[in-house]
């Protein structure tokens, strides 16, 4: 018989060889799901990881990899940091659609005025939406000790709710025909978030994802709230004794990953979406779980992985044209990653030992 043993140490093999794996573990039981489905399992993995980066129209899809990574990055860099922490905010998808929903409000009240101090405005606004929806689940976290995971998850269906209101309501285009949503931000140039550098998907969004990479790893690694981040979640009785205020460390990462996310959810809404619609949220909040996962809780390990979580998106759109392929099936797809990402961790503390017993 197999148990599990703990292991003395951690070990540093399974540490950095478990995302690969869980990604070939994740390909195996994704062909299959294919296969299952009456779709030839090779053809649709090359589509997904291959076709993008190789195939015949590669040079206009690479472009799309920036674009849906700069969102997912800047999500997961802001949920690494609460994680490392033992802080769990499951509600980014609402902090997301908060920031766009703020952003988006101030560029069309001044509509439609030009200025180039409107979009940064934007960019100030956005992060405080996503901060202030963050600090309800902080705050009832400090003041009466509620759980900040369903909180915080609980508001991701208010903040949808509030995201219709604003498309058939206070946000609602003047001139859209009677159509739900606001105004097209490509149409309104001094609050769009427009191509820096088109053939590469470069806008601002994605520069800000690059730059917080390597502002979160410096953070981490070169200072003192870095050093509290890891210590509390590590030891959180060693970082009560070394002076950490554990609620000032909550709303500390909570309004990090909150101001992150409204951020993506603004450089979004004025970029790739243009506009604030009932269905703007694609999921990207909960997505960057997996990818803060996959990128084990590092900054620029998240960096990576937030472009293979951008392959399976550009990959998956183009399986599901070419193929026939339901969305549903990539994001089962999507998920198998991170369930196999959680299995394939427990080896890094634990091992097999085979029990021989006295028949």
């Amino acid at each position: 018989m197999l148990r599990l043993e703990k292991r003395p140490t951690p070990s540093r093999f399974w540490l950095y060889a478990t995302p690969p794996v869980a990604v070939i573990l994740t390909m195996i039981a994704g062909g299959i799901l294919f296969a299952a489905m009456g779709k030839n399992p090779v053809e649709v993995i090359r589509t997904i990881f291959w076709d993008p980066m190789f195939g015949e129209f590669a040079f206009y899809l690479r472009g799309q990899l920036l674009v849906k990574a700069g969102p997912l990055i800047l999500i997961a860099i802001g949920l690494a940091l609460g994680f490392r922490a033992g802080i769990w905010n499951i509600g980014a998808e609402g902090q997301y659609i908060m920031g766009a929903i703020f952003g988006a409000s101030v560029g069309l009240a001044v509509f439609p005025t030009e200025s180039r101090w409107i979009f940064p405005v934007m960019i100030v606004a956005g992060a405080f939406g996503g901060w202030l929806w963050a600090m309800i689940p902080a705050i009832l976290k400090t003041r009466f000790n509620t759980n900040e995971i369903l909180v915080s998850l609980m508001l991701v269906y208010v903040a949808e709710t509030i995201l219709a209101k604003a498309s058939t309501g206070f946000l609602k285009n003047p001139e859209g025909m009677g159509f739900p949503g606001s105004r097209n931000f490509s149409g309104y140039p001094a609050a769009q978030n427009a191509f820096l550098y088109e053939p590469l998907g470069l806008h601002w969004g994605g520069v800000a994802a690059l730059v917080t990479g390597v502002l979160a790893w410096v953070l981490l690694t070169r200072h003192q709230a870095g050093f509290q981040i890891r210590l509390a979640g590590q030891a959180p009785r060693a970082a009560r004794f070394h002076g950490v205020s554990p609620a000032r460390l909550v709303v500390l990462c909570m309004g990090i990953s909150g101001a992150l996310a409204g951020l993506a959810g603004m450089f979004e809404v004025t970029g790739p979406a243009g506009q604030i619609s009932i269905d703007f949220n694609t999921g990207y909040g909960f997505t960057a779980i997996i990818v803060a996962f996959l990128g084990r809780l590092n900054p620029l390990g998240i960096v990576l992985a937030g472009f293979l979580m951008a392959l399976t998106y550009v990959g998956g759109e183009m399986a599901s044209t070419n193929l026939g392929l339901p969305d549903a099936a990539i994001q089962v797809f999507q998920g198998m990653l991170l369930f196999f990402l959680l299995g394939v961790d427990v080896l890094t503390n634990y091992r097999f030992r085979l029990a021989v017993g006295a028949l």
